[in-house]
């Protein structure tokens, strides 16, 4: 049970516009993060809030919906409008060096959502855990793709070591929040399953 889940409207009727709604608001939460970049000279890889966005979109929606998130995200992107770091936009964007990561959100939204659904983010450690696999998995799109456009010898510098630092940060937050959001919802109004 997510987030999502526990908010989710009793009628059926609304269903699938609470869910298109949360999945085109997700997107635009990506899309908001992915503005908030630093060029690294160095690297063609910006520093920028997306992973914490992905993330956390997979965590409070679910693996279905997380994922979903990106993927249109992705769409919109890719057909021009200005959603990728920086402004960027276009098909080709995601054929250059941050295509990879930009394919891993998918992946790392649908692991961290799955482990949400599972419970995961009910605790810190379990909740940097389930952030930390998720980031794992952009960092192993990013890293395939990133290397066969800079060579092995250059991948870990320009692609992995430079963002260590505020990815823990951002997934020490990430791990916070989320078990401190439950408890709000717990005491506010109890539902079953709410505990940590």
């Amino acid at each position: 049970m997510t987030y999502a889940d526990v908010l989710h409207p009793s009628a059926k009727r609304y269903s699938l516009l609470y869910d298109i709604v949360l999945i085109a608001g997700g997107s635009l939460f990506i899309a908001l993060f992915a503005q908030i970049a630093i060029r690294i000279p160095f690297s063609p890889i910006p520093v920028t809030g997306q992973t914490l966005a992905v993330l956390l979109i997979g965590a409070l929606l679910g693996s279905r919906r997380g994922s979903m998130c990106v993927l249109l995200y992705l769409a919109e992107g890719s057909i021009g409008f200005p959603v990728f770091a920086g402004g960027m936009a276009g098909f080709t964007h995601l054929l250059g060096p941050c295509g990879g990561y930009l394919m891993g959100f998918v992946g790392g939204a649908f692991l961290t959502g799955l482990l949400a659904e599972k419970g995961w983010d009910r605790r810190v450690s379990t909740a940097f855990l389930a952030m930390l696999i998720g980031n794992a998995t952009i960092y192993a799109f990013g890293l395939f793709w990133l290397v066969h456009l800079v060579g092995s010898e250059r991948v870990l510098v320009l692609g992995l070591l430079p963002f260590i630092p505020g990815d823990i940060l951002k997934l020490v937050l990430a791990a916070i929040l989320l078990p401190s959001g439950w408890k709000l919802l717990g005491s506010i109004s109890p539902v079953s399953g709410l505990k940590p």
